[in-house]
């Protein structure tokens, strides 16, 4: 992974470089609407309030749990000892970007979503309550995080959420065979590795259509990340990319004839 002072650099590179995040200059009305009405929609909705006061519970929990992890530099699941407020201040998604995919969903109301990092369940909540009519699969590797996600989604009362526990490398296969409709909304948050993610990528591939939307996380978290982005913007399935820096959205539209990315302030 970059260290934060490289980070940091990418990032002002990006902040000074890419497209008006006001849509001035986009001409694709597809991205010009997304970016109006998703990217610069301030609505405070009710289901903000709602999860971000279970996000204070977990920062302020300090339960000591077993956490078995196949992310980003593991090979086998390593166990160690973890204190929940300290996942919550370091693992969850930032309120921003949680509530951006909130706001995805409920611009494009995908019925079926899939989840590769369940993590605590914020950004899970934020999906599910942004369609509650929507089935909700969102995949963990540690049993005992799951076990708070699972709480979270209680106190939430959130019915709409199956959650999906191990290593993806032998989970992900059977999430795909035993759902019958396509996923229309994946968001990837897993394992931050360049063959993890684009694997993930091309076995999620059979099981979408063209209206599927992609959110890949921190695309530039490591070189092989950045890697993982440019071969998934290159992919032949692939019509539209937006980089937003923390993340990425890729889209499959069929309709759309010629592959256009952008970059766009966020």
């Amino acid at each position: 992974m970059y260290t934060a002072f490289q980070l940091g650099l990418k990032y002002l590179n990006y902040y000074f470089t890419a497209a008006n995040g006001k849509g001035h200059g986009i001409h694709s009305p597809f991205v010009f609407d997304l970016v109006i009405k998703v990217l610069n929609d301030k609505m405070k909705y009710a289901a903000y309030k709602e999860v971000e006061l279970q996000r204070s519970f977990l920062l302020g929990n300090e339960t000591i749990i077993t956490v078995e992890d196949f992310g980003a530099g593991s090979t086998k699941g390593l166990t160690k000892q973890r204190v929940v407020q300290q996942i919550a201040a370091t693992s969850l998604k930032p309120k921003k970007y949680a509530q951006l995919l909130y706001r995805l969903v409920n611009y494009f109301q995908p019925l079926q979503i899939l989840e590769l990092g369940t993590s605590l369940g914020i950004t899970t909540a934020y999906l599910a309550k942004a369609n509650p009519t929507a089935t909700v699969t969102t995949m963990e590797g540690s049993d005992a995080v799951a076990q708070i996600a699972r709480q979270q989604f209680d106190e939430l009362k959130l019915k709409n959420i199956n959650i999906v526990t191990g290593n993806f490398d032998e989970t992900l296969q059977q999430v795909i065979d035993q759902t019958a409709q396509p996923f229309n909304f994946v968001f990837i948050d897993g394992n931050h590795r360049k063959e993890p993610t684009l694997r993930y990528f091309e076995q999620l591939l059979a099981k979408t259509d063209h209206a599927t939307v992609f959110v890949f996380d921190d695309i530039h978290w490591s070189k092989e990340m950045e890697e993982a982005w440019e071969m998934i913007k290159q992919h032949l399935s692939v019509t539209l990319t937006i980089d937003l820096f923390f993340i990425g959205l890729v889209f499959l539209r069929k309709e759309q004839k010629e592959k256009e990315h952008f970059i766009i302030r966020f």
